[in-house]
């Protein structure tokens, strides 16, 4: 049986772990060749290995993605090895400093906006024009339920994950005619790394405290919200641009 994405060639960011991993894997047992991301090169060569070992196509390259001559590297990397570019998942991300604003420092918020929302647009600034040399694309930017509301403590990271949808929105508009397509993901609380390096344990008062803020009373999987990623991705979507897509078992219905 035919995958959704035979015969594509795809790009993950921060495909080292968490979601990016999940989204990768996916992508590759869909029949895509992948291009794997991330700052941290174990990871992302752990990835790589992982898709290889299901039978899958995938190479790693470094990438931060805060660093225009890194993406656009990054970019050229995909068309060089595999000939094309189809697909992109601008994934990366970090979560930042905890603060409110009248004391956030500024250089956590430089990096967290340099990452999360910058590192979005270097992204499709060099993913646009490769896609339009391929003939056809879709992007999915992951943003967040924090790309909708407030977050205490986390003005840049809100911040970043709402200007990911006006980023979206403009890019749709523009390349919509072109074949292209480009939409945003946002994931409620889930159970990643970033979450584990930010002190949230398992069973811990906070852990079931945020769960109780979903409707579902639990914490999402990667697995979740890769699975809209690779819709949205597919020609099953082929109607869809410039759109937002919750996956946050029912937080922002509260």
């Amino acid at each position: 049986m035919a995958g959704l994405l035979d015969g594509k060639v795809g790009i993950v960011t921060g495909g080292g772990s968490g979601i990016g991993r999940e989204v990768a894997l996916r992508m590759a047992g869909e029949g895509a060749k992948v291009v794997v991301s991330d700052v941290v090169d174990d990871h992302g060569a752990e990835t790589v290995s992982m898709i290889e070992a299901a039978g899958g196509s995938a190479a790693f390259v470094h990438a931060d993605v805060a660093v225009q001559s890194e993406v656009e590297a990054m970019v050229k990397f995909a068309v060089d090895t595999y000939g094309a570019l189809h697909l992109a998942v601008n994934n990366a991300g970090i979560g930042g400093p905890a603060a409110v604003t009248g004391e956030y420092p500024v250089d956590g918020w430089d990096k967290v906006i340099s990452i999360n929302l910058s590192g979005v647009f270097l992204g499709m600034r060099a993913e646009l024009p490769a896609m339009v040399a391929s003939g056809s694309g879709s992007i999915v930017n992951i943003s967040s339920i924090l790309g909708f509301v407030g977050f205490e403590q986390s003005c840049a990271y809100v911040a970043a994950k709402h200007g990911v949808i006006g980023l979206t929105q403009n890019a749709a508009l523009e390349y919509g005619t072109q074949n292209i397509r480009v939409n945003s993901v946002h994931p409620g609380f889930i159970d990643t790394p970033l979450v584990a390096q930010a002190g949230m344990e398992k069973g811990s008062d906070l852990w079931d405290f945020i769960a109780a803020k979903h409707a579902m009373n639990r914490w999402g999987k990667p697995e979740e919200v890769a699975e809209v990623v690779i819709w949205l991705l597919s020609d099953k979507a082929s109607f869809v641009t410039g759109s937002q897509y919750v996956v946050d078992g029912g937080y922002l219905a509260q």
